[in-house]
């Protein structure tokens, strides 16, 4: 069926598609709304857009996004240097903050090395890790990846890597989240949390 919207539209609506969670119905939905409240959101987001896009860079010590350089995490001296966190992406990194359970450092991959999809060592941040947990006053790495395949045999490729930086390498602990009903959770998360299990 041929589209009754601009090419303007379509445009709009194939680069709102490609984000995280939003398909082509989704993206004409947000697409709609966007154009029938210009002033309060089309124009505001425009405005935010570019000037994220000016603005936010990557930073070079541990991979996180923000406007300045090196980021407020690494530049903030009431942080613990002496612990690195390793996340997976960005957006872990925001979790990990949300719940301001960790006060040291972080260190951002880029992504889970992966056979399936060809993402190999290189195409992770895996040398600065190392070059950063070898620094003098690093004394732990925490593992924060997520408790899949390619999470877990990333996190076995980091411990090995990192064996001989002289740095304690722990992992998140797994297991029942907090309120979580035994009835409703996978096996693995009942047979980890067993394994796990520490002294009452």
């Amino acid at each position: 069926m041929a589209s009754t919207a601009g090419p303007e539209i379509e445009r709009l609506i194939g680069l709102l598609a490609k984000l995280p969670g939003l398909g082509q119905r989704s993206a004409r939905r947000a697409t709609l709304a966007l154009l029938k409240r210009r002033e309060q959101l089309l124009d505001p987001l425009a405005d935010a857009l570019a000037e994220a896009s000016r603005r936010v860079k990557t930073c070079s010590v541990c991979g996180a996004l923000d406007t300045q350089e090196p980021c407020a995490i690494c530049s903030d001296v009431s942080r613990d240097s002496t612990l690195i966190c390793v996340v997976e992406e960005v957006g872990a990194l925001w979790a990990m903050e949300r719940a301001s359970a960790f006060r040291g450092k972080y260190h951002v991959l880029g992504g889970l090395l992966s056979a399936l999809d060809g993402v190999g060592p290189e195409a992770l941040r895996v040398g600065p890790l190392v070059q950063r947990a070898s620094d003098d006053g690093v004394r732990e790495v925490i593992l924060a990846l997520p408790a899949t395949v390619d999470g877990q045999t990333t996190a076995h490729y980091l411990a090995d890597r990192l064996a001989g930086a002289n740095v304690s390498v722990t992992m998140l602990a797994r297991g029942v989240p907090v309120g979580g009903e035994l009835d409703w959770l996978d096996d693995g998360t009942i047979a980890q949390a067993m394994r796990a299990r520490r002294p009452a």
